[in-house]
């Protein structure tokens, strides 16, 4: 067989930086797929075979998983909680592609199998208060996740551990805590935080306004993991024979959404007037992540510094709506 590697979801924001980052590597066969149109995929390579396939069918997933020897699974319908709140059905749909390239990659007899969780499968009754302390990875059961989005996440991590139980296909498993960066969505309704309150400093500055609407109170806390970090901790995990259980994938430097603006602004030499937008989803009070097993398994942890993340970030969004205005 050859050394082909699977990335589903390769036209989401981490799929198509994965995509990058393989080639860089030096991996020449590489098969890319995901459901949306190609002119919309955020990174397409010529270099990679590009397919456009519905994932939640098993045909697909068979198509995909043909000949392939390494997998990596981030195809989901998802956004951030704008999104996961209002459309929990559609999150929930996404078990269907997790459970067919699961049954494809068993019969195509893949090596290793990378399932992208998320931390939306904590449970809501640790994550109350603003000062939680670092979720550590026991804190999932008992079983209480984010609504629809956590719920298939959570199950999906099930069905990764059982199919390696039961039929020997070896499973690595990352739970994601909010990952940004460029090449990403900023508006539409699927961005994230970070994306998001750049996308409103910027219009602020480029139309002379004085206020940002920030959704809730602002003092929820979460953590946020540059781009690189989550390709780097992908490939360590996905490498290593020791982290065969559901492990943390997330920066501990925990801010809260207010502290998140005052970096923004700070980046773009601005003060705004705040109005907060206490109907709007805005997920649970504090999460942040504890990186206790992921140094104790591979010596190591996201290190790359909000600030600095930012400011790559921020970049990019402003060059990408001057470039449309």
């Amino acid at each position: 067989m050859q050394n082909r590697i699977l990335v589903a979801g390769a036209g989401g924001f981490i799929g198509g930086h994965l995509v990058a980052e393989l080639l860089r590597k030096g991996h020449k066969d590489i098969r890319a797929v995901d459901i949306k149109p190609f002119e919309e995929w955020y990174q397409r390579s010529p270099k990679v075979e590009n397919l456009q396939l519905d994932l939640r069918l098993k045909a697909a997933c068979e198509q995909a998983a043909a000949g392939v020897n390494q997998v990596y699974n981030l195809a989901a319908d998802m956004g951030g909680m704008g999104f996961i709140e209002l459309n929990r059905g559609l999150c929930m749909l996404s078990v269907l592609i997790n459970t067919h390239l699961l049954m494809a990659s068993r019969d195509a007899g893949v090596k290793r199998y990378f399932y992208a969780s998320s931390a939306c499968v904590y449970a809501a009754d640790k994550q109350t208060d603003t000062n939680v302390t670092g979720l550590c990875e026991a804190d999932a059961y008992p079983a209480m996740p984010e609504d629809g989005y956590g719920w298939e996440k959570l199950f999906s991590e099930r069905m990764c551990r059982h199919f390696t139980e039961d039929f020997g296909l070896v499973t690595r498993v990352a739970r994601f805590h909010n990952v940004y960066g460029p090449h990403g969505t900023y508006d539409g309704g699927r961005e994230k935080a970070p994306a998001a309150i750049s996308r409103k400093v910027i219009e602020a500055k480029l139309k002379g306004k004085k206020e940002i609407e920030i959704w809730g109170n602002g003092e929820q806390t979460r953590s946020f993991m540059y781009i690189s970090d989550c390709l780097n901790g992908i490939d360590r995990i996905v490498s290593s024979d020791k982290a065969t259980f559901p492990i943390n994938l997330g920066s501990s430097e925990k801010v809260s959404i207010n502290q998140l603006v005052d970096i923004v602004e700070d980046i773009a030499g601005i003060k705004l007037k705040r109005r907060y937008n206490l109907s709007a989803p805005k997920g649970v009070n504090g999460r942040n992540s504890d990186n206790t097993i992921i140094k104790q398994t591979l010596g190591w942890e996201p290190a790359m510094p909000l600030r600095t993340g930012m400011e790559k970030t921020y970049a990019w969004i402003y060059e990408q709506m001057t470039k449309r205005a």
